[in-house]
């Protein structure tokens, strides 16, 4: 039987391509469209406007095309992948042949299968340093080589498939696995369509002027994980796009839990020299939230608004999106309930309030949600309250958790309208929780917005292992909050500091009147949150000082009528709500002497990584205030303070530093 691979093998050792066959050509193309036609032609092409329903029998005909579309790639990745084998050892004995200089012959690694397939072909020369591998390749169409590139994608059919002979792959598959670049952001990403909140870094401030400082907390962590997606993607974030406080807050700190269980949290204080200023110190302010207790965890009903529009037909994206809300599956209980509305693509109801412990037909949902479309269709984000509202579990958490890119055609076109409406929710029990997903259409300025009226979080996914993070390994501080409307407060005694700064916090800052009055609302803190706040603090007796003292002074020049407060670098007070009341609490400290160290190496591993990541994030933003401070000393102080690191966040984080000073 003639085998057209002898005649290949024979031409190639003659060094004589094949002839060009033009009839030969014709036959088998007309054979091909004939029996393409014979099989397709019935098959409905393009985007056919009731495809857009996600009904039983377009689920059974998607499924049927997935499965042809897959042979075909399979077929046509073999012959492209034959076709490169045979072109790359074709180039590589010519090249041979215009060197002068003879080469060793051994097998090469590229041409080994091609050598099993036929062993009279003579192996290919191992290339030399006239004759490279890079000679080679250069030589190759970028398109070609992207075959070897492409990243494999993940079939969402495999992670949730029933199957009694097997366990699902998500659940199967070790954590290290999901770190894969299925989900990458193509490079040539440019962020022209990302917003972000624009603002400022707090001004160095004059005690004698204005010593009260007052700000909200954040436990958001979009930014650091936002920040990590552009370096990683060797692109450097716009500055509005770096949050120092959220970058600090990202990491988890080994704070001391509250002593009262009545009290949510409790507060740690320590001073220590400023690591890139040895004339000023850091104030470093910290806050743990306590744990729930498994066995007395509330109900959770959760209504997934999820984002099919066109914008999310991309592997970082929806598919993305719908394996992370698998992962949450993993950490909600058999009694909670989960209801889905899609909006754009797929618009409606996908999924009624739903049980956990049908977990598969919540995965099945999940599953029929595709991208497709620009407007909302139906009014997405009221159809998520409405389904909220109708099964509300007074004694439980009653949260609707958007997940988007950023594009919120959610029916209600009006952004000041839009938060609005999500703040008089918030107002009934309903709080609201943002997942952010991609870039190049990202709109973190109305994420923000909408997390921080909706009394919930914000966070940025841009790999599987974030989603774990933020909804498995802290689902107890994303779902359950302990404290609402948290502000701190601080007031600095003049007779020990001169200046101040905040450092991050900029989007969170509130007036001094706003602390006592209940009405202004402020930032939640879930169950295990941490939240951290540093404060540069220059002394009276320092040469940091930058502001010069007051030609004529002020009323406040005069010395205070007591020296009580002599040992007080200031007076903290932080003010909650508990997350069924409407009155705030007070809590409050001084800060004294006796919780400064002199030595950084006295401080603890917490508070000095904290000062690094700060550090970091002052030098992402172009920060004036950082005295030659490099990313070099900012690698060396997280290396000192890694202390102990069970995930890993705090290894990454140098790496990510290494990174961006290469960049």
């Amino acid at each position: 039987m003639h085998d057209p691979l002898d005649e290949i093998a024979h031409l190639m050792r003659q060094g004589v391509p094949p002839a060009h066959d033009v009839q030969a050509e014709e036959r088998a193309i007309a054979s091909a469209m004939q029996q393409f036609s014979q099989k397709n032609a019935p098959r409905t092409q393009g985007n056919a406007f009731w495809l857009r329903l996600m009904n039983a029998a377009h689920a059974v005909l998607h499924h049927n095309q997935g499965a042809f579309m897959k042979k075909s790639y399979k077929v046509a990745g073999g012959l492209c992948a034959a076709t490169l084998i045979i072109a790359l050892l074709n180039s590589t004995m010519l090249h041979q042949e215009v060197q002068s200089t003879t080469v060793a012959s051994a097998p090469s690694p590229i041409s080994a299968p091609l050598a099993e397939a036929m062993p009279d072909l003579p192996p290919a020369p191992v290339p030399t340093q006239d004759a490279s591998m890079e000679s080679i390749l250069k030589n190759i169409e970028p398109s070609a080589m992207g075959a070897f590139n492409a990243p494999q994608t993940i079939k969402p059919q495999d992670l949730a498939k029933k199957s009694p002979s097997r366990k699902p792959v998500m659940a199967a598959a070790p954590m290290q696995d999901y770190e894969r670049a299925d989900y990458a952001i193509p490079h040539g990403y440019h962020e022209e369509r990302d917003q972000f909140p624009s603002a400022s870094e707090h001004p160095l401030t004059l005690v004698k002027e204005e010593a009260v400082s007052t700000f909200s907390v954040d436990v958001d962590t979009a930014s650091y994980a936002f920040l990590r997606a552009s370096l990683n993607n060797h692109s450097i974030p716009p500055k509005d796009a770096v949050r120092i406080e959220e970058m600090i807050n990202y990491f988890p700190y080994d704070y001391a839990p509250p002593k009262d269980k009545q009290e949510p949290f409790a507060p740690t204080l320590s001073i220590m020299p400023t690591p890139w200023n040895k004339d000023t110190k850091l104030l470093h302010i910290g806050i743990k939230g306590h744990e729930i207790v498994p066995d007395h965890k509330p109900r959770s009903n959760l209504v997934f608004l999820i984002d099919t529009s066109g914008s999310m037909d991309e592997p970082n994206k929806l598919p993305l999106l719908k394996n992370s809300m698998k992962l949450l599956l993993q950490s909600l209980e058999p009694e909670d309930s989960v209801a889905i509305v899609t909006y754009a693509g797929s618009a409606g109801i996908a999924l009624e309030p739903t049980k956990v412990r049908e977990k598969q037909v919540i995965v099945n949902a999940i599953e029929h949600c595709y991208a497709g479309g620009g407007t909302a269709g139906a009014e997405g984000i009221k159809q998520a309250y409405a389904l909220a509202e109708r099964h509300f579990d007074k004694d439980g958490i009653n949260r609707i958790i958007l997940a988007t890119d950023g594009d919120f055609n959610v029916g209600i076109a009006d952004p000041e309208a839009l938060k609005d409406y999500v703040a008089k929710k918030r107002t009934q029990g309903i709080f609201l929780s943002v997942l952010g997903f991609g870039q190049g259409n990202y709109h973190d300025t109305m994420m923000q917005s909408l997390a921080q009226n909706g009394n919930g979080n914000a966070a940025y996914i841009d790999r599987l292992n974030e989603a774990r993070k933020v909804l498995v390994d802290e689902a107890s501080s994303t779902l359950y909050t302990i404290a609402k409307d948290v502000k701190i407060q601080v007031e600095f005694n003049p007779q020990r500091v001169a200046e101040y700064r905040l450092i991050g916090y900029e989007t969170r800052a509130l007036r001094r009147e706003d602390f006592n009055n209940d009405a202004v609302d402020a930032g939640e803190i879930g169950a295990g949150h941490s939240v951290t706040a540093l404060y540069e603090i220059t002394p009276t007796e320092s040469k940091a000082r930058l502001i010069d003292a007051s030609r004529y002074g002020s009323p406040t020049d005069a010395p205070p009528s007591t020296t009580d407060y002599a040992d007080e670098y200031g007076f903290l007070k932080i003010r909650y709500k508990l997350p069924q009341q409407d009155t705030s609490r007070l809590m409050s400290t001084p800060i004294t002497r006796l919780k400064e160290v002199k030595d950084n190496k006295d401080a603890s591993d917490d508070a000095r990584f904290a000062a690094a990541v700060a550090a970091f994030g002052q030098l992402m933003r172009g920060s004036t205030m950082m005295n030659g401070f490099s990313y070099a000393d900012v690698i060396a102080l997280a290396q000192q303070a890694k202390g102990r690191d069970p995930f890993g966040y705090r290894a990454e984080f140098i790496e990510l530093v290494r990174l961006a000073q290469l960049l």
